[in-house]
Formats: C-alpha cells, structure tokens, sequence
C-alpha cells in the first residue's frame, strides 16, 4: 500500500507542475548577453556576443562612439527579421552575434539593447571597450538587482537560431523526446524511455546499483522471501526513478547540468571511499550503523531487516550519490526541457528512463527470495561476496583518479584475492553443484589475475585486454595510439573559433567533451582511441577536446552551443565546419562507432 501511495503521489506531482512554473527568473544583462572583445588581422575591434537561451539582441540598436562623442562605423552580421508589435520589423540574433569597427580608438563606449522571448526588456546598456587590454567593463545600465526600467518583451518572438560560423546536424533540432511524442503522444513516449532504461540496464553504468539492492536484501536473511524481494526492490527502484526526475527539472530550473553538479574529482573520491567502507564491513572488519534515533524510524520490521521507507530512502540516495551517466536518451530529454521549458514531460521520461534500469534489479531480487540460503554459513559468504561487488565498485569509480598502471595493479590484486576466496569457499562439499561453480569462478579470476600481472610487465594499461601490448605490430614496434595530450585544450567558443581557423582546408574536427571524473572517458581513452581502426579514421583530422573537471560560464556557454549535455560527448564537424547528421556519439559507443563517425565527416562533400 505504501509503493502505491508513494507512486501516485510522485506521478500526481509531475502531473501538478507546469511549463509556467519552470519560468526562469530573468538574469542580469551581463549574464544575458556576455560580451567580448578582440582584435582582428587588420587591427579592427571584433565585438562578440554569447547570448543565454531564451534571449534575444537586437542589430538595430547596436551603436559605438569615441570619447568625444563622435558616432563609430559599426559592422553587424544579417539577423532575423521578426514582426515586433513594439517597433514593427526588426532584425535580431539568437545564441550569438557579431560587430565590428574597422578603425577603432584606445578606448569607446559600446551600447546594446536586448530582452527575453516572452519576459521583458532591458533598457539600454553602454559598455567602455579597452583595446588595449582588450576587456569590456562591467556592470551596466541593467545590473543584477535591478529590473526597474524594464519593459515586457512581446509574445511572438521565439527562439530560432542565427548562422553560426560553424553548424550543427538537423538531427539535433528534434530530440529522442519530440520524435516519440510526434509518432504515438505520451503513452510511446514513455514505453519508448522504459525501453531505453531497460537496455541501458546492463551496461557498466547501473553497475553499481546491484551489490546495493543485494546488500539491502541480505540483511533480511533467512527472512527474506520473493514476495518481499519484490517489495523492497520495487521500493529501491521507484526512488531511484523518481530521483532522476526530480534532477532533471532542477537542472533545467537552475540551469546547471544535473551530472557535473552530482559529480566531481573530490565526489567522485568520496563515494569510492565510501563504497571501500561498505566492503570492509561486509569482511567484518566493523559495522556500519545510523544512530538509534534515525533506525527507529524505520524499525517497524523485525530486527535487522530492510523496511520499505528504509529501501526507498537507499533508492533516492543512490541516485544522488552515483547519479546518471550521460547516455543519448538522457541528453534528449535535458535538451527537450531546455528547449521547450516543458519541464513535466521531461521529467516524465527521466521517470520512465528510470523505471527501466531497475526492471532487471526487480527481477534479480525477487528470484533472490527463492535462491538465496536462508541461514548458515553460506549466508556469511554471500556477505563477502557482496564485499567483492563493492570493492569492484570503489575502484571501479575512482578510476579516473589515479594512475593507469595503479588502477591495473588494483584489478590484478581484487582479481587474485576474490579468486583465492572462491576456492577456500568450496571446500566443504567439493562434489556438490555450488562447490564446482565455485572452484570454476576461482580458477577464471585466478588466471585473469596472473595475465594482469604480466600485462603490468609489458605496459598494459586495459585490465580487461591485458595482452594487448602484444599485439603491437608482432612485437615490431610501440602500439600506434591516440592520447589525450593529442587533443588541443578549448575553454571558450573564441578558442574553438580560433582552431577552426587555424585548421588545414578541407580538414574535419573531433571535438572530445570530457572530465577528468568521467569513467566512461578513460575506458574510451584505453580501449577505443588505441584502436588501430580509429587511429585510421583520426588521422590527419583537427582534434581538440573540452575538459569539464572544472566549469564555468565559457565552457557552460560552448556547452549549450553545441547543445551537449555532458561527458563524454564527440562532436564532428566537417571541412566546412558543419556536423554531418547521424554522427554524434553520447555515452558509451564502440570503436566501430566511433571510426564510422569519422569517416562520415571525413567523407562529406566539400
């Protein structure tokens, strides 16, 4: 009754919200409109504007003039033509815009006047412009706090994009979230993310949610039957799903990207460490207990067992502390949101994306019921296994933060230990079923920890293809690869315009969203970018890369340009500096993927 009381409210939630409430609270006009300056070849002032979404520049009222008042020539690009009830047709940009002034002095004054698609207007603002130090000041007409002066922005104005110097796909204009609702409404649109959910299920990145559902149910032990294992994993995984739907709309109400909020090198660390103390405890090095005044809440089961509250609080919990990777449905469903401002239907698929991740966590647990022992000795070898799980995944996670031949080192010495442990656990009926899969598992992990160690020998930094050294032109030579010091650094949309034009003609780019937190990026780095297909298809091409360790409002601002969501994320454009559709990679891919993509763009006419 309670898993039933606890979805309806959740869905009576979603149901309750409204594009209206997700209005943004209008931002400051520094913020709306980030301005830069530079110096071109021919030494005129190149003036650019990044401009928020849902927020629009007007061409008409772009104007400079030096110290003495004299009007400055201004150079603009073509805008939009929109019909404006306020000041009748008017040219204005989108995302951004670009001015110049071809003999400019030391120092001028630069106004602009901009507003927000249905909100309001700002008042002009006058900037001084320093070439000399190249920096626009601060500040304003229209600063954080004040809105006087402000007028409302007429309601027929939406967003739609200028020419940029560089283009993305059509594909991107229309999410995974617009194509299912344009083909079956609301009801495919849901069975479609419950699908997505349920293949993303088994990959590494639901990983670590199984040694936490067996966990929660080996504290029922002999208590444990299907029924409850039912209960208690639907109770885990309505949590989970509804967590990921409540982070969805907070990032798109707050506008922070939900994966780099959640996670970070010093997060990432610390959700290691702590996966390392649950192991511990399952050895029985100690126990890990809430204060009594916070079990007792939850104690209205026997002594010892997992409570449905106790189980849902585990769920919303966890997805707070390993939280989603970034796969193609969840960037669709975050940029439909942010798009669209209809924050309901986004959250809905998030829901729904969530649902289907835990129909095989349900699944297992409620076969566990009927599989597991109830009492005994195996219970307490379960419990170690479980302890294997969670050091698999503390080191799993902290992958990213520690040095490639550590982190082989590591699977080596778990790989070994776990094998040894598998052994010793069949010696009390060695002829039985469970005794021979056990001794078969121990042997497995045995060898694969003695290859390991030799691939620690001959450089190998892949625990899963220790060996491949081996295969370096028949021991001929190095391994031809690609690294991650291979890709040019970007910060900025200037710095990606800059190696756009700094470019070989007619040579596509790989752009790389990464993070140094970002497991999926270094199991890209080491298995896929040594591929000797890739490496092919690379060759030759202008390769940079956008690192998210740590953000601000520049790479935010190339982020929501490029209408990526998070890492890791490969964005080709080809020699014309245009994506070729289809070509987008999101989340886990493979190698054969990842050449593909690039040939197409290598192959686009020019």
């Amino acid at each position: 009754m309670r898993i039933l009381t606890f979805t309806l409210v959740i869905l009576a939630f979603f149901r309750a919200l409204s594009p209206v409430s997700a209005a943004e609270t209008p931002l400051a006009m520094d913020q709306a409109f980030r301005a830069t300056v530079e110096r071109g070849h021919d030494g005129r002032a190149i003036i650019r504007w990044v401009i928020n979404d849902g927020y629009y520049l007007y061409r008409d009222y772009l104007s400079a003039e030096n110290d003495g008042g004299r009007r400055l020539e201004i150079q603009s690009l073509p805008g939009e033509m929109k019909e404006d009830p306020n000041f009748g047709v008017t040219e204005i940009y989108y995302k951004t815009a670009t001015a110049s002034i071809a003999e400019a002095p030391a120092k001028f004054r630069l106004t602009y006047q901009g507003c927000q698609d249905k909100g309001l207007c700002y008042p002009p603002t006058t900037k001084t412009v320093d070439m000399a130090n190249l920096t626009i000041s601060a500040g304003g007409l229209f600063s954080q706090n004040n809105l006087a002066g402000a007028i409302e922005a007429p309601s027929g104005f939406s967003s739609v994009a200028t020419q940029e110097e560089f283009s993305l796909a059509d594909d991107h204009a229309q999410t995974t979230v617009d194509q299912l609702l344009a083909d079956g409404g609301l009801i495919l649109l849901l069975a479609g993310f419950l699908g997505f959910g349920l293949l993303l299920a088994f990959t590494p990145c639901v990983f670590p949610m199984y040694p936490i559902v067996a966990a929660m149910l080996a504290r029922d032990g002999e208590k444990l039957t299907a029924r409850r294992g039912f209960l208690l994993s639907l109770s885990y995984v309505l949590a989970l799903a509804s967590a990921f739907g409540l982070m969805g709309m907070a990032a798109a109400w707050s506008g922070q990207n939900l994966q780099i909020a959640l996670q970070s090198t010093y997060a990432v660390a610390a959700i290691s460490i702590l996966f390392t103390a649950l192991a511990l405890a399952n050895f029985g090095l100690f126990h890990i207990q809430l204060p009594a005044s916070i079990s007792a809440r939850f104690a209205k089961s026997p002594q010892g067992a997992s409570t449905i509250p106790g189980a849902m609080l585990l769920g919303f919990s966890s997805a707070l502390l390993i939280g989603p990777c970034v796969t193609a449905p969840l960037a669709g469903a975050l940029l439909y949101i942010a798009r669209t401002g209809d924050v309901v239907i986004g959250a809905a698929a998030l829901f729904a994306l969530g649902l289907g991740k835990g129909i095989p966590l349900v699944i297992v647990a409620t076969a566990s019921g009927k599989a597991l022992p109830k009492a005994g000795l195996w219970m307490e070898k379960i419990r170690q296994i479980f302890g294997f799980l969670f050091l698999a995944t503390a080191l799993w996670l902290a992958t990213p933060l520690i040095p490639e031949r550590l982190m082989v080192l590591g699977w080596a010495v778990l790989a070994l230990s776990f094998g040894v442990f598998a052994f010793s656990a069949a010696a009390g009926n060695p002829k039985s079923g469970v005794s021979v899969l056990s001794r078969t598992t121990g042997l497995a992990s045995i060898i694969w920890a003695i290859l390991i160690f030799v691939g620690l020998g001959i450089g190998a930094t892949d625990p899963l293809a220790p060996l491949k050294p081996l295969n370096a032109g028949n021991g001929a030579g190095p391994l031809v690869s690609i690294k991650k010091s291979d890709f040019q650094k970007l910060s900025s949309i200037a710095d990606l315009r800059l190696r756009l034009d700094n470019s070989a003609p007619r040579e596509p780019t790989l752009l790389y969203v990464t993070a140094d937190w970002c497991v999926t990026c270094r199991t890209i780095e080491r298995s896929l970018l040594t591929s000797p297909d890739v490496v092919e298809a690379l060759k030759g091409m202008n390769l940079v890369s956008l690192d998210l360790t740590t953000l601000d409002e520049d790479k935010q601002a190339l982020l929501s340009t490029l209408k990526v969501v998070g890492p890791p994320t490969m964005v080709f454009l080809d020699s014309n500096r245009k994506e070729p559709e289809a070509t987008r990679l999101i989340g886990e891919f493979s190698a054969i993927d990842l050449a593909a993509s690039a040939r197409s763009a290598r192959a686009s006419p020019p």
